[in-house]
């Protein structure tokens, strides 16, 4: 038992996520440097001389939730582009957009969106976009936890050129960031209809190469797999599977039109999924079979998408929103119960990322993720079920304190290490510029 911290977080009820699903009635957390070092009852915890003590008085001690699908510099196209069909959206309107951007803008655009997260409780997100040295060196100052990758695909990219140099940057990427403490890079290739077969191949050769993840779009809309299947003759699912890009490093964002032969596939090859209800739902997508995914197996996390398809980034709004979907799109209550979907946004989410030995859930020598929810409110009282109430009831706005490897990055609502007025002023500024043209 340690009997000095640098960070003691007490008075809490603490949701552990770990293996046995404990639950802390009045618990505490205690953190040296970036690592959890006791979990317990604060009657036994809460005890050790703390440099910095968070009193959650009465609330909720979590682990950080872990956005499994993003494109963060896309704050920047909050509502620009409203209610399109993917294909219109992404064409004529998102494409032309991402044409004017540069590493500058999509380093703002990734600020914004990460102070966004971390107010409301997000510590660790996936993100595939442009520019990726941006959003990196974006989530490193913002002092978050990262996976990025930058996005490939067949046409010239607006950072990188030619599919060839998308390789080259990418590799650069993976040496440059290696070993950071917070920042993971990923191999992201788009999606089977903007990437031939040899770039899909290419990109999960690197990725194998280099024990990093595999991150692209797959099985998304009925049109995709339609496209799909007069191309190539089979799904989206099964084109992957016969190039050999299935495997346990994927990480396969939407599945919304899957068949039984596709989640058979996914799971006989440990594929993980990032399920993105709200943007699937925004862009008529459809509904994802995620309930057959978990039933098979498959390690399922959650995803918000990027904010020009949600328009938000708060993963407890998406919890809701996964588990109610469900429930109606089944027709049966008891579908995706408030358990496993708090899992999907927490320690499933880590697997999904490859980082469930280090976050994920509150456990003795992991790092420090963790965040504490305000409970003292009208919408929260009573509360018999702290999972129920954490799905259906908390709102990002909620999270009163988040930390992040061990760092306290918001405290009483109030960002402490990001000058937040004046990245939404840069913010602002480039919507003007976006609008004039």
């Amino acid at each position: 038992m340690t009997t000095a911290a640098d960070l003691l977080i007490t008075n809490g009820i603490v949701m552990t996520l770990d293996p046995h699903g404990r639950i802390i009635e009045n618990g505490a957390v205690a953190v040296c440097g970036e690592t959890i070092a006791a979990v317990g009852p604060a009657t036994e915890v809460g005890s050790v001389a703390a440099k910095e003590t968070i009193d959650a008085n009465g609330g909720i001690i979590m682990p950080g939730l872990i956005n499994t699908h993003t494109h963060a510099a896309m704050t920047l196209f909050r509502g620009l582009a409203d209610d399109l069909p993917l294909m219109t959206w992404l064409n004529e309107h998102i494409f032309p957009a991402e044409a004017r951007l540069d590493a500058d803008k999509v380093h703002t655009g990734t600020l914004l969106g990460c102070a966004e997260m971390i107010l409301s409780g997000t510590t660790c997100f996936c993100d595939m976009y442009l520019f990726e040295d941006a959003v990196a060196r974006a989530a490193s100052s913002a002092g978050m936890r990262a996976v990025v990758g930058e996005v490939l695909y067949d046409f010239p990219s607006p950072n990188y050129g030619p599919i060839e140099k998308g390789f080259d940057y990418t590799r650069h990427l993976i040496d440059a960031w290696h070993d950071d403490p917070l920042v993971t890079i990923a191999v992201e290739p788009h999606s089977p209809y903007l990437c031939a077969p040899a770039l899909l191949t290419e990109a999960a050769d690197i990725a194998r190469e280099h024990r990093v993840p595999l991150v692209t779009h797959l099985s998304e809309t009925r049109k995709e797999v339609h496209d799909i299947r007069e191309k190539y003759g089979t799904t989206p699912v099964g084109h992957l599977a016969g190039l050999g890009v299935l495997d346990a490093n994927l990480l396969a964002c939407h599945c919304v039109v899957l068949s039984d032969t596709d989640m058979d596939l996914l799971q006989q090859h440990n594929v993980k999924v990032s399920h993105n209800p709200e943007s699937n739902m925004k862009l008529a997508s459809g509904v994802s079979p995620v309930a057959d995914l978990v039933q098979r197996g498959v390690c399922t996390g959650l995803g918000t998408d990027g904010c020009s398809s949600n328009n938000n980034l708060d993963l407890f709004a998406e919890m809701d929103m996964a588990a109610k979907l469900h429930k109606a799109s089944r027709l049966d209550p008891t579908v995706m119960d408030a358990a496993t979907v708090l899992r999907m946004a927490t320690i499933d989410g880590a697997r999904a990322l490859g980082l469930d030995r280090i976050t994920g859930s509150i456990e003795a020598g992991k790092k420090a993720d963790i965040i504490v929810i305000d409970t003292r409110k009208p919408h929260l009282t009573p509360m018999y079920h702290p999972a129920s109430h954490l799905v259906y009831a908390v709102g990002g706005s909620d999270v009163c304190a988040t930390v992040i490897n061990g760092r306290v990055l918001m405290k009483d609502r109030r960002l402490l290490h990001m000058d937040l007025e004046k990245i939404m002023a840069d913010a602002r500024q480039i919507a003007e510029a976006i609008r004039s043209r």
